[in-house]
């Protein structure tokens, strides 16, 4: 398949350094590959998205001079899809419904949070018993390994290290992992490129990718920018958004930090976005002939 890109912002906030990092060398890898950068606007969790803030976004990508090739799409106006998939999953009996509270997930595993959420100890795998399903989780085994183009070859255990996660929440709100899964395989993306942050979520996505039948990309883990504190660089933790006064100044800082050194004189957008793939064309050339040698 010809090269899919992506960049998958939470219109939760502005983009910040952070973001714009990954957002960057999303659209460097399709143009060094030749291949085609969608937007996604991955709103699923409205209640988190201020109003609006998705246009701030795309407007502060245009002035960056990063254009997807095709119109943006949303999470939000894509429930179809969701059930579809939810429902494959329903009927291969890879997904079961769920009436356990989080209280009762929390006296049931024990304090053994991971990332924030706890492991579910697979209650309700055998059936409700009559209790109404609140969710639908996804039924997890074994390990996934994986290989990320910067990290290399990666691991993971869904059942000790993940549990069974949710697809669709109590709340009625779709889960991040379905939806991105299958928003990647519609839109046929074939290659991931985004923050490392986010490499311990491609486990549960591959475990997702193979049982609707759908392939799995190519990942690419970006180095993260981090705050003052030595914390990752996020919206949760204040982070600016991006000073569009010099564009080109911004753009610089984020392909400094994904390594690419430019010549001076860049002083347009325009100028330092063509540098930089030429820089990254080289790296991936470099790569490609470090795994065929």
């Amino acid at each position: 398949m010809s090269y899919r890109g992506r960049f998958a912002p939470s219109p939760t906030g502005p983009l910040h350094a952070g973001s714009l990092v990954a957002a960057l060398a999303s659209w460097l890898d399709a143009r060094a590959h030749g291949g085609e950068w969608l937007v996604r606007i991955e709103d699923v969790d409205g209640p988190r998205c201020p109003p609006g803030m998705d246009e701030v976004i795309l407007g502060q990508l245009d002035a960056l001079g990063l254009r997807p090739d095709e119109p943006p799409v949303w999470q939000s106006r894509r429930g179809e899809l969701y059930q579809a998939a939810l429902d494959r999953l329903i009927a291969s009996g890879h997904a079961y419904g769920c009436a356990c509270t989080r209280a009762e997930i929390a006296a049931a595993a024990g304090p053994k949070p991971r990332h924030g959420e706890l492991i579910y100890p697979g209650t309700c795998r055998d059936g409700t018993h009559g209790r109404p399903v609140r969710a639908w989780r996804f039924r997890v085994a074994g390990r996934i390994n994986w290989q990320d183009r910067r990290l290399g070859a990666q691991s993971q255990d869904l059942e000790t290290e993940v549990g069974d996660f949710i697809l669709k929440r109590a709340d009625g709100l779709w889960a991040y992992q379905l939806a991105v899964v299958a928003d990647d395989a519609e839109q046929g993306v074939t290659d991931i490129v985004r923050g490392e942050d986010l490499a311990d979520n491609t486990p549960r996505q591959i475990a997702l990718q193979r049982a609707l039948g759908f392939p799995t990309p190519r990942y690419l883990h970006t180095p993260l920018v981090l705050a003052v504190d030595g914390h990752k660089l996020s919206k949760q933790n204040g982070a600016a958004a991006i000073d569009l006064a010099d564009p080109a100044g911004r753009l610089r800082d984020a392909a400094s930090r994904l390594g690419l050194r430019l010549p001076d004189g860049m002083n347009s957008a325009e100028e330092v976005l063509t540098g930089s793939v030429s820089k990254w064309e080289a790296l991936v050339r470099e790569s490609a002939g470090e795994r065929s040698s």
